[in-house]
């Protein structure tokens, strides 16, 4: 997909405005987890500025498309991007895992427009996402639904059997992105016992498993806008199978002490933590 060089530049802005509401948001909180949002900025930018057929002005729209967030303790990631593409005014982002908040820390379809499965416990993300699609299938309708997930998300049985129901029925209106940035929150065990220090990949060769399952598979970095939108464009041209597109990325990503750092998974973000941060992607902005 060919972006102008202005447009390629406003979602560079936007991504850093992504990141900078979800460090703000997690300080104001006092809780949440940063690591995630950071690793999926582009590709949650891409999406909802670029690829999703959307109307904020009518978040049920039937015909519109579906985003499912299967990684939902990333959810003020989710968030801020909704928050930016008109959803909701941005000073809700402030609420952001209070009691009485519609931001809460899992997302709650219930509650909050633009939201199209309340998701948190890891895994069951993909099995309503393959049920959008096949209900569009079975009405002749022409929505995509779009399912991201996670490192540890895709370690549950349900994503596996999700996988093969979807091939199945080659739901070809059915893309999963895996945000693949190498580190989850606990480690596998090793024959030295739990060491922080010492910590095995998730999971090794991806595109080979889901490949295995029947589905067509795209590699791509998932910090490039190009490269990302290119992605986007092939999963829904590509007819007779679901597609997965497989997104390098890095944990914390823009964010100096955050880059793969698994600790910041989920943190507390202090005053000076707060400060580096904006400091950093105010830096990142000035260049464009």
């Amino acid at each position: 997909m060919s972006l102008t060089p202005e447009r390629h530049t406003e979602l560079k802005r936007l991504a850093i405005q992504l990141r900078r509401h979800v460090v703000e948001s997690v300080h104001y909180a006092g809780a949440g987890h940063l690591g995630g949002p950071m690793s999926a900025a582009e590709m949650l930018v891409a999406l909802y500025f670029e690829t999703l057929n959307i109307d904020p002005e009518k978040p049920r729209d039937e015909n519109r498309d579906r985003f499912i967030l299967s990684k939902g303790h990333c959810s003020i990631g989710l968030y801020s991007v909704l928050a930016l593409r008109g959803y909701f005014p941005i000073e809700e982002l402030k609420t952001f895992d209070a009691i009485d908040s519609r931001l809460q820390g899992h997302p709650d379809m219930g509650v909050l427009p633009g939201l199209d499965m309340s998701t948190g416990s890891l895994g069951q993300g993909l099995s309503p996402g393959l049920g959008m699609a096949l209900a569009a299938q079975l009405k002749k309708q022409n929505f995509h639904t779009w399912v991201m997930v996670g490192d540890g998300d895709s370690q549950e049985g349900q994503i596996w059997e999700a996988a093969f129901v979807a091939a199945r029925y080659g739901l070809d209106n059915l893309t999963a992105i895996l945000d693949w940035n190498g580190l989850q929150q606990y480690g596998w065990a090793t024959d030295k016992g739990y060491d922080a220090n010492d910590r095995l990949a998730p999971q090794d060769n991806p595109g080979e498993r889901w490949r295995a399952f029947g589905w067509h598979t795209i590699d791509v970095d998932g910090h490039d806008f190009d490269a990302i939108l290119d992605a986007f464009a092939e999963a829904k041209s590509h007819t007779g199978q679901p597609t997965i597109v497989i997104a390098k990325t890095i944990k914390g990503k823009n964010i100096s002490y955050m880059e793969n750092d698994f600790a910041w998974h989920s943190k507390p973000v202090t005053d000076d933590d707060l400060k580096q941060a904006q400091d950093e992607l105010a830096a990142q902005e000035a260049t464009l």
